[in-house]
């Protein structure tokens, strides 16, 4: 009787480093949108007494940390993220800053 034999396991060193990347997300409303949370603080601040503040808009912002295998394939994973959850496109913009972690 042969049994089934498992192949060896293969150590993690042979494979291609994967690198962890810190990823700084900017999400904006687009100019042509009309921002009423950012009206809302413009109005607050002038009645605290603050002069000057002009065109507040409110955004997002977002930290997160993902593994890739370059650089490019993080920055393709962000954009996908964005379009697909963190920002809407239609009445968003957004950015991001990558660097390794």
């Amino acid at each position: 009787m042969v049994r089934n034999q498992s192949p060896a396991p293969t150590p993690s060193f042979w494979f291609e480093p994967v690198t962890q990347y810190q990823a700084k997300i900017y999400v904006t409303l687009r100019p042509s949108v009309l921002d009423p949370a950012g009206t809302a603080v413009e109005t607050g601040l002038q009645h605290l007494g603050h002069e000057g503040i002009e065109d507040v808009r409110i955004g997002k912002y977002v930290e997160l940390k993902l593994a890739a295998d370059s650089e490019e394939a993080a920055k393709a994973q962000l954009d996908q993220m964005c379009d697909q959850l963190l920002a809407n496109p239609v009445i968003e913009n957004y950015r991001f800053e990558l660097a390794a972690a």
